[in-house]
């Protein structure tokens, strides 16, 4: 399997076996009966093509490629080479582009590609020309090319396979970001809304036996936050969600109401982003739904104020002064998944900050911090 992997990823040695062919030059040479010591120059043509082989097999290998061991077996071919053209000369010559393709293969980076490549096609000149004459000009160039272009193309290939290997890594990790997103949207937005529908459907328990009117409207809001949480919904899962920080403090002091909880909502500074109240605005959502869920309080005041550069968002109740329940009576603020390891995420990527612990006088306190501008969405996460 992982080798048909590498074969679908990029080339094998099979792509430059086929340039073998130019070796039957001097094999006909040898069966002609032209060539002195024919056993000689036959054991060697054979030698040439296993050397060959195996160099470009070898450099066709990422792990292989610039090993000890293929550079001693690309020596061992360039010396048979010169070794064989300057025994026999002729169609022999031919074996000398073989090498230059063996020499691109290996050396096809360009920080030894300037040193070898010059010496290589000068030496091949001499010995060219001092075995044909200038009749052998096309033998240099054809040697300079097969050790150029073999290079460019084999370098051409392994750059495209990394980045296409790194755009694929990329998307895996958009991928595995979106989720994040997406789960943590469900949660805030969730937790929120059935929470808000528990407290309701406690109150219409407790108001039916005796006003029956109350009842109703009770049921009525939690038909319309029904709605409002399959809107919201609908908006998480096309990713266009921007919520509205007046939008979310009126939720959090009805929910809060509901619960029996009284709410305390003070705003005062500057003008904010649309970006910076969606972030806030998630803050009291989960801030608000802890107080209604767990902390047992009579009291929870929201106060947001802040500067020209930077706004503060504190949310205090007067409870048992923990974040959540792990299902043991303790506090579930470090579990992985929980409200405010969300937070702090979300508020970490525009910029901001999230502290939370008990409140000096008792309770809970939650405290984000943001630039009056939060990053966008190219610059934090993306929009919810």
């Amino acid at each position: 399997m992982r080798d048909r992997q590498q074969w679908e990823q990029g080339p094998n040695g099979l792509s430059l076996l086929p340039w073998l062919l130019m070796g039957l030059g001097a094999l006909s040479h040898l069966l002609g009966g032209e060539a002195p010591n024919p056993w000689i120059g036959g054991f060697g043509l054979l030698t040439f093509n296993t050397l060959y082989i195996a160099v470009v097999f070898r450099a066709c290998h990422p792990l292989s490629r610039e090993t000890p061991t293929t550079w001693g077996l690309l020596g061992a071919l360039g010396a048979l080479t010169f070794t064989l053209a300057i025994g026999y000369g002729r169609e022999w010559l031919l074996l000398f582009p073989l090498l230059g393709l063996a020499v691109g293969a290996v050396v096809r980076h360009g920080r030894l590609l300037p040193w070898i490549s010059p010496p290589l096609v000068v030496a091949v000149g001499v010995v060219t020309f001092w075995r044909d004459g200038w009749d052998s000009i096309g033998i240099v160039y054809g040697t300079f090319m097969s050790v150029m272009v073999t290079a460019a193309i084999l370098a051409l290939d392994e750059t495209v396979r990394q980045l296409r290997a790194t755009r694929e890594e990329l998307a895996t990790a958009a991928v595995e970001k979106e989720r994040l997103r997406f789960s943590r949207d469900l949660h805030d937005l969730l937790g929120h809304t059935l929470s808000v529908i528990v407290v309701k459907s406690e109150a219409v328990r407790r108001l039916a036996p005796r006003d029956l009117d109350a009842a109703l409207a009770q049921v009525a809001d939690i038909e319309s936050v029904g709605r409002q949480a399959l809107t919201e919904v609908r908006e998480a899962v096309t990713g266009y969600r921007e919520g509205s920080l007046a939008t979310e403090l009126d939720r959090a002091r009805d929910a809060l109401s509901s619960a029996g909880i009284e709410p305390v909502v003070r705003r005062s500074g500057p003008l904010l982003e649309p970006r910076t109240e969606a972030l806030l605005g998630w803050v009291v959502r989960e801030s608000a739904t802890n107080a209604v869920r767990h902390s047992g309080a009579s009291r929870c005041v929201i106060a947001l104020d802040g500067t020209a550069d930077r706004v503060r968002l504190t949310v205090t109740d007067d409870g048992r002064g923990t974040f959540g329940d792990d299902g043991r009576g303790q506090s579930a603020e470090a579990t992985p998944g929980s409200g405010l390891r969300g937070l702090r995420e979300r508020l970490a990527a525009a910029g901001g900050t999230l502290d939370s612990g008990p409140a000096p006088r008792g309770g809970f306190r939650v405290t984000a911090e943001l630039p009056v501008e939060a990053p966008g969405p190219h610059e934090g996460e993306p929009t919810t």
